[in-house]
């Protein structure tokens, strides 16, 4: 799995989300298979942002995607700041509790 890796700095959580989520049709329409927004506990004006795809050229694709939402004015009004998009290669195992 590739991961593609976001950090955003913004002021407003939840108006920032809802611009997030405006662009669910378009993470779908670029074969996102999931993502996962975190926070760190003591900053909260940092975002941080995976977005998992099947392959490189896709998760490449939607990199691009990426600096023309950015771009627009909605995305300037919740977002002072971008990192570079990250592509990360993802090995991920669930472990399941057992009983002794």
């Amino acid at each position: 799995m590739i991961t593609l890796h976001i950090e955003n700095t913004i002021a407003d959580y939840d108006a920032w989300k809802a611009a997030f989520d405006r662009y669910d049709r378009a993470r779908r329409d670029h074969h996102v298979l999931a993502y996962r927004i975190s926070r760190p506990v003591d900053d909260p004006a940092r975002v941080l942002i995976d977005l998992d795809f099947d392959t490189h050229d896709d998760a490449s694709a939607f990199a691009q995607v990426l600096e023309k939402i950015w771009q627009t004015p909605r995305s300037a009004a919740v977002s002072s700041a971008h990192t570079a998009p990250e592509l990360r290669t993802v090995a991920e195992q669930q472990l399941v509790a057992t009983e002794v």
